[in-house]
């Protein structure tokens, strides 16, 4: 799989992709590739502190949809110059205390996050997909 069919700022069903397909692509590519399974997680809190794991955000990251935010742009913006993310969230939970609203409310967060790095011409990819 070429990272190039797929547009450079996007967030996506993960459909006919495969999680090693998208990581051997960002390898080759030069970029980061940042992967979180989900299904053991049943509340924002839990799907929160997956993803803060996962990606190794710092200690003080605060669980809410702000500092996810902020880790995704602010922090890795100011590290220095990136060369592209390739994003997986796996098997995001349906359950009534992460419903539909919750889930669009998380990939707003990431739909943000790759129209911040879009101004920056940073190709930032999130593929998800549900439990």
């Amino acid at each position: 799989m070429q990272l190039q069919t797929v547009r450079p700022n996007i967030v996506q069903s993960i459909r006919a992709y495969r999680v090693e397909d998208l990581m051997d692509a960002a390898q080759v590519a030069g970029q980061h590739f940042l992967y979180a399974n989900l299904a053991h997680t049943q509340t924002k809190q839990e799907v929160l502190e997956c993803i803060a794991e996962s990606f190794l955000f710092p200690a003080h990251f605060g669980k809410n949809f702000d500092a996810l935010y902020d880790c995704l742009t602010d922090l890795v913006h100011k590290a220095g110059p990136q060369p592209g993310f390739v994003v997986v969230l796996e098997q995001l939970p349906d359950s009534p205390r992460f419903d539909r609203e919750a889930r669009e409310q998380l990939l707003d967060v990431f739909r943000d996050a790759a129209d911040f790095w879009a101004e920056r011409k940073v190709s930032f990819r999130c593929f998800y997909s549900f439990l």
